[in-house]
């Protein structure tokens, strides 16, 4: 089944001419449970990875020896989901909740030091066949596999993701890996992704307000105090949320690829090429749900009648705190370091 974003509930460009200068796109990837195939985009499916290649490891010093088991995680959101999409006494009972309190438990690795070998978890891999806006791999490279390390403390200050990203070209992979390596514990469920098909769906994105011209940008704020001012005025049950440009207008939520990036939790900030200083384009959005109570207004047309606790976190993948990392690359040299920013 497709995924169809909803028209935009007014014409942005009628309303600020100038905003065509800066239109773009991004690709929705629109993420659902199911079983992706290897040869196939996918959220937290199977990595086309060569048999004889190393998988990829986190090497760097931090603790790893307690945590969730992988396999657990998994199992709890089984029995989570079961028993909420019952009809009749929906919710879990005596015997279900015993289960998910032992599904919850953490566990320690007897013997295991901060520099044991650490097994990545894949976390995404896409085509560009399958996704408009995804630019070019160096040397004719058709496919981007995306893995992170599923403990938050890397950095200065003990608390950063550390994220891998891998381009090849599929043709050239031989034999698959069939059973990659993961890990015996995790430090957080949201380190796992549900096993998901993709739906791209490319559509009309528009810079961060914060980003464009400032006269442009005083206009827009303009703009959206009078709505808010009118909408406090109506002040009964019937209002409905004003209008915005950053939720509604501008920067759609979700998994997605290309366009620009939202800086709606930070100011914005220069996000340069480390290697040649050359200005970054945004790569990938790595988001904790496809849409909320703000961006409801991008809510799928075929999902319009799911409940947004049963259909907004498909991938069951967080960020931070419920945010969306960004993650941008260089367009000179897309082999140059990546960079990212959680939102």
């Amino acid at each position: 089944m497709t995924r169809t974003t909803p028209p935009r509930p007014l014409d942005v460009e009628a309303l600020f001419p100038e905003l065509a200068a800066f239109r773009g796109t991004t690709t929705r990837l629109h993420p659902r449970p199911g079983r992706p195939e290897l040869s196939a985009s996918s959220v937290g499916g199977p990595m086309l990875w060569p048999a004889d290649e190393p998988w990829p490891m986190c090497g760097e010093v931090h603790g790893r020896g307690r945590g969730r088991r992988p396999a657990d995680i998994r199992r709890y959101r089984q029995v989570l989901a079961s028993a909420w999409s019952r009809e009749e006494a929906p919710g879990p009972t005596d015997e279900e909740r015993e289960l998910l309190g032992e599904l919850h438990r953490e566990h320690r690795i007897p013997g295991a030091s901060d520099t044991d070998p650490l097994p990545l978890i894949g976390l995404a891999q896409l085509y560009r066949r399958d996704v408009p806006d995804l630019p070019k791999g160096p040397g004719g490279c058709d496919l981007l596999q995306v893995f992170w390390c599923p403990f938050d403390a890397h950095g200065p200050g003990r608390y950063d993701l550390a994220l891998h990203l891998r381009w090849r070209r599929s043709c050239e992979v031989g034999e698959a890996l069939n059973e990659p390596p993961q890990p015996q514990v995790v430090g957080a469920d949201g380190f796992v992704p549900e096993p998901c098909v993709l739906h791209p769906e490319q559509v009309i994105t528009y810079p961060f307000a914060g980003l464009l011209p400032e006269d442009l940008c005083a206009r827009i704020d303009a703009w959206e105090e009078v709505l808010e001012e009118e909408a406090e005025q109506k002040a009964d049950e019937s209002a409905t949320e004003p209008l915005g440009y950053q939720y509604d207008l501008s920067i759609p939520p979700g998994w997605r690829v290309g366009g620009f990036a939202s800086w709606h939790a930070t100011d914005p900030y220069p996000m340069d090429c480390l290697t040649c200083a050359t200005p970054m384009h945004l790569l990938l959005t790595i988001d904790s749900s496809e849409w909320d109570g703000g961006s409801g207004s991008w809510k799928p047309l075929e999902d319009q009648n799911l409940p947004t606790h049963r259909g907004a976190t498909p991938t069951e993948v967080t960020v931070g705190r419920w945010g969306e990392l960004n993650v941008f690359a260089c367009p000179n040299d897309p082999e140059h370091p990546h960079r990212w920013s959680i939102q």
